[in-house]
């Protein structure tokens, strides 16, 4: 399980109304206890239990004591303006068509729909993420030859 699934675990029972939720799996161990007297606080304990010492020797030796969402709301209300393109894949992002070439886009490029904004990497094969939108580039959210997730963000666009 991965800190996003766990997140999104943390936000499904805030949403509920559930006071706790516990919940065990092979390797890790997640309790979920949100405060019922209106403070909007949630506490989250991760223990990874150790299978085997094969499995465990690969694995960090101090357990994740407490994992919290990030508040994103001040930033989402200066950011609301804005047009999220996202990955459609996992895989590798590349700004580049390759070493020796200029990058695809950068910040304050005027784009239109169906230009190349950038390449993802997945089993090695390169696929051009086109534009939906057209707009300007405000922000560029991934670094170069970082790995993506799918549908997470990638570049934000003023559509303006």
């Amino acid at each position: 399980m991965d800190i996003k699934e766990i997140q999104n675990l943390i936000k499904f029972v805030a949403k509920s109304g559930a006071s706790e939720v516990k919940l065990e799996m092979d390797d890790i161990k997640i309790t979920i206890r949100t405060g019922g007297d209106d403070r909007g606080e949630s506490t989250t304990y991760v223990q990874q239990i150790p299978v085997n010492q094969a499995v465990a020797q690969g694995m960090p030796s101090t357990p994740v004591q407490s994992a919290t969402p990030v508040a994103e709301t001040p930033a989402v209300s200066e950011e609301s303006k804005y047009i999220t393109i996202k990955s459609p894949i996992i895989g590798t992002f590349y700004r580049k068509p390759s070493p020796d070439k200029p990058m695809f886009v950068e910040i304050g490029t005027s784009i239109s729909e169906g230009d190349v904004l950038c390449v993802i990497e997945a089993m090695k094969l390169f696929n051009e993420i086109e534009s939906e939108v057209s707009g300007k580039i405000v922000k560029i959210l991934v670094d170069d030859s970082s790995p993506v997730e799918f549908d997470q963000p990638l570049f934000l666009v003023d559509p303006s």
